[in-house]
């Protein structure tokens, strides 16, 4: 009798063995799962059929993996019509993730659709540069090799000198700052992309990279640039912010001084700042 109401009770009809799939999973329990994972892979899986892509835009599988002041970059960074309630946290996510020019377009932000971090970069228009209107040791060079679509390509000088600073409310987590620098003149020419020319005097002395943050941080480091045609970021050193909602100030630099040789063949992009995986 045992073995017969056991037997009787597990038989699935081919009928309903054929309805059954992703599909017949509650919502609520695909939510659930969803939550565990990165945004990469959520949106992959949303795509599967409509209840993934249903489950995937509740509310608290989002908020988590957004910033600590999220609403204060929202108020920043993304343009939408309607009230604060009309956003759910999935569009949210999706809207922060859209760089944001802003300064008049020398700095752009966004936030790393894959961890959730918050990334900035400044464009060389946005620096202080030692000699930058004189044509005979600057030039501006149109490029698709730059997010800014144009770069500072220095000819040659005794004197390297670049300052810049930028303010901004950033998450708490921990940043690394880099310059974005190559060695030879850029060009979009699929059959040239860069000449070399002009690049001496960079194997002498080192580069000096350095940056203070608003909160006592700072940092500095040394770099050849040796490694011609190719961007390249330098890495000058990390820092750690512990208020969300208080605005962090940077002063970065960079600077080769020694007037006893000249150098030259340099281009120079921007700035980039970018959070660690949190």
């Amino acid at each position: 009798m045992g073995s017969k109401f056991s037997t009787a009770n597990n038989y699935v009809s081919p009928s309903s063995e054929q309805q059954l799939g992703l599909g017949a999973i509650p919502e609520n329990c695909l939510a659930l799962v969803l939550a565990h994972l990165d945004p990469p892979d959520i949106c992959n899986l949303a795509r599967t059929n409509r209840s993934f892509h249903r489950a995937s835009s509740a509310d608290f599988i989002w908020e988590p993996k957004l910033p600590d002041n999220y609403w204060m970059l929202v108020e920043k960074l993304i343009a939408y019509k309607g009230s604060d309630e009309c956003l759910g946290k999935k569009d949210i996510y999706a809207g922060l993730c859209r760089p944001v020019r802003f300064s008049g377009g020398r700095k752009e932000v966004w936030m790393d659709k894959e961890n959730g971090g918050i990334c900035m970069l400044v464009s060389w228009k946005g620096m202080k540069i030692t000699g930058i209107d004189d044509r005979r040791y600057w030039s501006y060079i149109p490029t698709l090799q730059s997010r800014f679509h144009t770069i500072a390509y220095l000819h040659q000088i005794w004197w390297l000198e670049v300052e810049g600073d930028l303010e901004f409310k950033f998450p708490a987590g921990r940043y690394s700052l880099y310059f974005r620098l190559k060695l030879g003149r850029p060009s979009d020419n699929q059959y040239s992309n860069t000449t070399f020319q002009q690049v001496h005097g960079w194997n002498i002395k080192p580069v000096r990279f350095q940056f203070s943050v608003s909160n006592g941080e700072h940092a500095t480091s040394q770099h050849f640039l040796n490694e011609q045609g190719e961007w390249l970021r330098y890495h000058v050193g990390d820092f750690v912010i512990q208020d969300s909602y208080k605005p962090t100030k940077i002063n970065f630099s960079m600077m080769q001084i020694d007037c006893t040789h000249q150098k030259g063949g340099l281009a120079l992009d921007s700035v980039f700042i970018c959070s660690h995986k949190r």
